[in-house]
């Protein structure tokens, strides 16, 4: 397995992982399904601005990404960010998350980033422990801020320091 930078060619499986997220898990609190354009705008955008956008490759075949993006708007906020890590179904348990996310960390920190924030439901309790497993505190539960699946759901905010 190899982790490198998204390159266009992987937008299609980039669209898949995502979108079956999207469908099927709370792994995000986004309905809206993500386009071919819209990830290549994303891609352009998150390199153009320095930051990460990396997938995991094996044969040939991409098994998730990560990227990260500025946690909040204004220049006050431009050392902290927020990242997404996401797995197809099959690359579950076998160190494929911690690889892509030792990669990010490992670009963030190069590109000036002093903490990285992630945004974890309060149900997915997979990605707490993940989270948890590589280094992540909880700092911040939020109750009902998000809607999924017709019910409200917490956002756990978790951070490591870079």
């Amino acid at each position: 397995m190899i982790v490198r930078t998204a390159a266009t060619a992987d937008i299609p499986a980039i669209a898949d992982i995502w979108n079956h997220n999207i469908r099927h898990t709370v792994n995000t609190f986004t309905t809206a399904e993500k386009t071919p354009d819209g990830l290549a705008r994303d891609i352009e955008t998150r390199t153009a601005e320095g930051k990460g956008f990396l997938v995991a490759e094996d044969a040939g075949r991409i098994l998730g990404f990560a990227t990260y993006f500025q946690f909040r708007g204004g220049p006050g906020y431009a050392h902290t960010a927020e990242h997404s890590v996401m797995l197809a179904e099959t690359a579950t348990g076998r160190g494929v998350g911690r690889a892509l996310m030792a990669a990010l960390e490992g670009h963030a920190r190069g590109a000036g980033m002093h903490s990285l924030i992630a945004g974890v439901a309060g149900e997915n309790t997979a990605g707490v422990a993940f989270h948890t497993a590589i280094g992540y505190k909880t700092i911040a539960i939020l109750p009902e801020v998000g809607r999924k699946f017709e019910r409200w759901m917490d956002l756990i905010l978790m951070q490591k320091l870079l």
